[in-house]
């Protein structure tokens, strides 16, 4: 695979996934932009793809306000001059019974996680329908398709993005845009360790660990590698589709 001379934009790429994504795409030889709302983690990552010998740029975004994501995407092609792919990364979540959950708890959900990627899309398509050039990767979850106990506004939101990709690539493969989704099972994140912590989190972690045929959490560059895949021009034919990267947790 060979990225050379794209830009990337990943949000949420301070850490987790997404900072493997974007180390991914620098090893590849991507320049890539990283929206977060966390500062600190984006400078480590834009660091780390400076090490790579790419050239980086953080950007303070938050993805639920549109306004943000639109200055965002202006900053991005003022650096850069163009924007070849979107990674929609960036997500939040907290487990607990539906019955549990607040409004207030579900309408941050349904902002992070589904508006979020709606508002990043909006932001980058009229300058990749007018290039005839694209690739949206959006990381939804394998709970988008099969649910998951404790998470059900979540798992809402990322079968919404499922559906949204699908739609949306309808509407642009005849600009040329590829749009995918990537859904991984349980990782090893910092989110994951955040939402998983307190006394019964041990038994959570080892509950998932038993569910994966491969006996394992995933790890930020098994996504990684899928997602550098879907943003190639070899997946160029490519649209609309679904990726599970779980260790064999669905096989649908």
């Amino acid at each position: 695979m060979d990225l050379k001379g794209r830009v990337a934009i990943v949000t949420g790429a301070g850490g987790g996934i997404g900072r493997g994504i974007a180390i991914k795409f620098a090893s590849l030889g991507a320049n890539v932009v990283v929206a977060d709302i966390k500062q600190e983690g984006a400078r480590e990552t834009i660091s780390l793809v400076e090490k790579a010998g790419t050239k980086g740029l953080a950007l303070n975004t938050d993805i639920t306000s549109f306004t943000q994501v639109r200055e965002m995407a202006g900053a991005a092609l003022k650096t850069f001059g163009r924007i070849d792919i979107l990674v929609n990364n960036a997500g939040w979540d907290k487990i607990e019974p539906f019955v549990k959950n607040s409004p207030e708890l579900w309408d941050k959900v349904i902002a992070i996680n589904l508006k979020g990627p709606i508002h990043c899309a909006r932001a980058v398509l009229d300058h990749m329908m007018e290039r005839k050039y694209g690739k949206i990767i959006s990381i939804s979850s394998d709970a988008g398709r099969v649910g998951s106990t404790g998470e059900a506004v979540y798992s809402a939101c990322k079968g919404g993005i499922i559906a949204f990709t699908k739609t949306l690539a309808r509407e642009t493969a005849r600009y040329q845009v590829n749009v995918n989704c990537v859904c991984p099972g349980a990782t090893d994140t910092p989110l994951l360790a955040e939402i998983t912590a307190g006394e019964t989190g041990a038994k959570i972690i080892e509950a998932m660990v038993k569910a994966v045929p491969f006996r394992r959490l995933g790890k930020p560059e098994d996504i990684a590698g899928a997602v550098a895949f879907l943003a190639s021009d070899e997946a160029s034919f490519i649209t609309g589709q679904t990726l599970s990267v779980s260790g064999g947790l669905t096989m649908c």
